[in-house]
């Protein structure tokens, strides 16, 4: 019984520490320059309703697709902390026997690179290789009818909220760390190998600053009803948030589309592309198969129910 309340008290802690983390997206600070940045939006489109309203309005944050977000945030944070957090220890022995094997196959390289400049250049490799694995990633969820069947729990969100960003099925949440675990662990070795040992593999564990401005500029916003667009060539480099709320219409012509995670060259090099422009006015969810997925028990057992 003490164990059982002992995690349920670590699983509470970690779920509050996600206002507190940096590596997360619901972090006090990014939803604070979300919030000046919808300001911006509310004010430059002239909405009619109060701003009240437009930020806090019930049938958002209260709705029933809501709370199924808040439940899977908590629950989520459990599978975490049991099943992968034991896991992470494996992202630095892929790291280790990456950098074993390319020393072995080629000893350490000849030439000398500063370890501002490897930085550097880890920090954008990182940003781009880890953005096209979410890519494809996200495309065979959206391909692979089993796959599908556990990212629907996703994209049957009726209202969008920063939380909605968490509303994930824990099989899919665990295929997602392991694809981090495996992508880091891989890149981390590389780097080691090429830094000839000289850099700490914990430095390269370090907050990316492509992904600090990523969460700072607004990506909140990507899971809400507040339309922010980019211009026509920045959305053919960048996801807007208005172009991730067209990934989340009930039109199933936009299932799959704007599957990238923040760059849009992925999506654009593939056909996948889809611009503000092209969209008015959406709904979110997907249709009538939306209420088998509209409790938390539903989200958690649906999936696993293939004879329907």
């Amino acid at each position: 019984m003490d164990n059982l309340l002992s995690t349920f008290q670590e699983t509470f802690y970690l779920t509050l520490n996600y206002f507190n983390s940096p590596n997360k997206r619901i972090y006090y600070l990014y939803i604070i320059s979300s919030f000046f940045i919808a300001l911006v939006v509310f004010y430059s489109k002239k909405r009619k309703t109060s701003l009240f309203e437009y930020f806090f309005s019930k049938k958002i944050w209260l709705s029933q697709s809501a709370f199924v977000d808040y439940s899977l945030l908590f629950f989520n944070s459990l599978i975490k902390l049991v099943f992968i957090a034991p896991l992470l220890i494996f992202s630095l022995k892929i790291a280790f026997y990456t950098n074993e094997f390319l020393l072995d196959r080629f000893n350490y390289p000849s030439f000398s690179i500063s370890k501002k400049l490897m930085m550097v250049i880890y920090t954008i490799t990182v940003f781009i290789m880890v953005d096209l694995f979410s890519y494809l990633v996200h495309f065979l969820q959206h391909k692979v009818p089993f796959l599908w069947r556990f990212h629907k729990v996703h994209h049957s969100a009726t209202t969008l909220n920063p939380f909605t960003q968490y509303r994930i099925h824990p099989i899919e949440l665990i295929m997602n760390n392991l694809k981090a675990i495996v992508v880091n662990g891989l890149l981390i070795g590389v780097f080691d190998f090429l830094a000839g040992g000289r850099i700490s593999v914990y430095l390269f564990l370090s907050v990316n600053v492509f992904n600090f401005f990523f969460l700072f500029l607004g990506a909140n916003l990507r899971h809400s009803h507040v339309e922010l667009c980019y211009s026509k060539f920045f959305e053919n480099i960048f996801i807007s948030p208005f172009q991730h709320q067209i990934h989340h219409s009930d039109n199933k012509e936009h299932f799959d589309k704007n599957l990238g995670s923040k760059l849009a060259i992925w999506d654009l090099l593939f056909g996948t592309l889809v611009k503000s422009k092209e969209v008015s006015k959406i709904n979110f969810g997907i249709g009538k198969e939306g209420h088998e997925y509209d409790t938390f028990l539903k989200s958690l057992i649906s999936p696993f129910i293939f004879w329907k």
